[in-house]
């Protein structure tokens, strides 16, 4: 069972000992040899989509949407962490076991759902990095949409340096935005006895048609389905081992590298909306939901000048960050369900010039507040793509026969299953508000 299956090329050339470890090296060395996936996958978790969405919910109703991004964390760790499991105990990731186990005509529609995602990830991309490039720059949005199609290349060109240096560029990039909301949070003086008590859900949530829209786009914007294909194939750049014993370790150290990338995700996530909540709920302006504004607004409410720049700047790093994302879950997706291969330079471009074209014809006819509504519509479709990437996962990684003694146990079985139903219903209440 753990023979490294043949995978499609350009997967390949990353996977099954991409990076180096040996066994005898010390733990804190094995430990620190798995760091990198996790921070990979969490970029996908704090893209400007994330922003779009917690802003609007801090602006709007204040810290009372704080437990959504908390379950949103906390399930995005569970499925993650199932990602990492299939890998190990199979060498195969989700989109490869796809196309093993369901029809052609099945596997071209999981496909076209996970190609969905991946363009609504690099609209939300291109529009946040764009806004991110006026904001510091005063580059009009068509420009800096024009600057964001050939940001792309400079991450298939960091390819050629190997997988390592990737994780280590990202990991800095994260830092930064990491250091820009910790200084920003320092300055609004957040309610941390409301924060607290918001992170226990509330029945509105549920009741409200227009909270339960911004709590589905951050679920969505949170949990993202091409993640798990991701995951489940760059996890196979360490040596997972040949034994079971080795195997289970891999599997320890993937998980905790995910859990604690997914930790760090959720804190910056839960620190735009804090401080949506604290600059501007806090000061009655609950219709701040378009990036531009709550940039022209730090400053005054704030009292500083640096708090505009550090929020421009970690609003560009996210964009450049999920970039590095959507880049490789594109390839993944397309090698895993239909074997194809295409030049990296050509398919991240097809993808990204799809994304471009609606991106810079709502900001062209719309201005800055319709590309901001696109912003957010682009969350709730990755919300509406998650059943098909998350019931697969939760169903092979519950079979004894596909994952042996890697098999999930009944108690993460259960757990699984019930995300992938509360994922299910709420994208049905979604889909029935928005028709009628």
């Amino acid at each position: 069972m753990f023979l490294n299956s043949k995978s499609a090329p350009y997967s390949a050339d990353l996977r099954h000992g991409g990076v180096k470890l040996e066994q005898n090296w010390p733990l804190w060395r094995r430990v620190l040899a798995f760091f990198g996936p996790g921070y990979l996958v969490a970029v996908g978790y704090m893209d400007p989509g994330n922003w779009a969405t917690s802003l609007a919910g801090g602006s709007r109703y204040g810290y009372l949407l704080l437990s959504v991004v908390l379950i949103s964390s906390l399930m995005a760790i569970i499925l993650q962490s199932l990602a990492a499991r299939l890998a190990i105990a199979t060498s195969r990731d989700l989109a490869e076991l796809c196309r093993d186990i369901f029809p052609r005509s099945i596997n071209f529609c999981l496909w076209v759902m996970a190609e969905l995602a991946i363009i609504a990830t690099d609209i939300a991309e291109v529009i946040g990095t764009a806004i991110g490039f006026k904001l510091l720059f005063g580059w009009p949005l068509p420009v800096g949409i024009a600057v964001t199609t050939a940001d792309s290349l400079l991450i298939i060109a960091l390819q050629r340096f190997g997988f390592r240096t990737i994780e280590a560029i990202i990991i800095g990039i994260l830092g930064i935005v990491a250091v820009c909301f910790t200084i920003e949070l320092a300055l609004a003086h957040p309610d941390w006895q409301a924060i607290v008590n918001n992170l226990v859900p509330n029945s509105d949530i549920i009741t409200n048609p227009d909270m339960l829209y911004l709590a589905l786009g951050i679920l969505g914007a949170t949990v993202m389905p091409h993640n798990l294909y991701l995951h489940s194939s760059i996890v196979q750049t360490r040596p997972l081992g040949t034994t079971t014993s080795e195997r289970r370790q891999s599997l320890t150290f993937a998980t905790l590298d995910s859990t604690l990338a997914l930790a760090l995700a959720f804190l910056i996530n839960a620190a735009i909306l804090i401080l949506a909540a604290a600059s501007f709920n806090a000061a009655g302006r609950t219709d701040v939901v378009e990036l531009s504004d709550a940039y022209s607004l730090l400053s005054p409410l704030l009292g500083s000048q640096l708090a505009p720049a550090l929020f421009a700047i970690a609003l560009i790093a996210c964009g450049l960050n999920a970039t590095v994302t959507a880049t490789l879950a594109g390839q993944i997706v397309m090698e895993g369900f239909l074997g194809l291969r295409f030049s990296p330079i050509i398919r991240r471009l097809a993808t990204r010039l799809i994304a471009v074209v609606p991106a810079a014809w709502v900001a062209i006819i719309h201005g800055e507040q319709g590309a901001t509504g696109l912003l957010v519509l682009s969350q709730v479709v990755l919300s509406l793509q998650l059943p098909f990437a998350v019931i697969p996962l939760v169903v092979f990684t519950a079979q004894n026969k596909r994952m042996g003694e890697f098999t999930s146990p009944i108690w993460l079985s259960i757990i699984a299953s019930v995300i992938a139903c509360v994922i299910v219903i709420l994208n049905g209440v979604l889909v029935k508000n928005l028709l009628f």
